[in-house]
């Protein structure tokens, strides 16, 4: 009688420590992201400004195109 208990705790224990698993990585990711946002538009912007290059808007479409490719991937 004392094995079926066992197995089942162990089964319980092992469902709610992969639930719990989930909702604290889920937390941790979106504080992360939160706090480091995605490259976006105006964060390009300023990256080739910096480096010496005047960013035309085609230019610039054209990097996220390929930045949002190469991130599905």
């Amino acid at each position: 009688m004392a094995l079926w208990l066992a197995i089942v705790l162990i089964i319980v224990a092992l469902i709610g420590g992969t639930a719990l698993g989930f909702f604290i990585a889920r937390k941790y990711m979106e504080k992360y992201l939160k706090e480091n946002p995605p490259i976006n538009e105006n964060m390009l912007r300023m990256m080739m400004m910096q480096m010496g290059q005047k960013p035309s808007e085609k230019k610039i479409r054209q990097m996220m195109a390929q930045m949002n490719k190469f991130q599905d991937k």
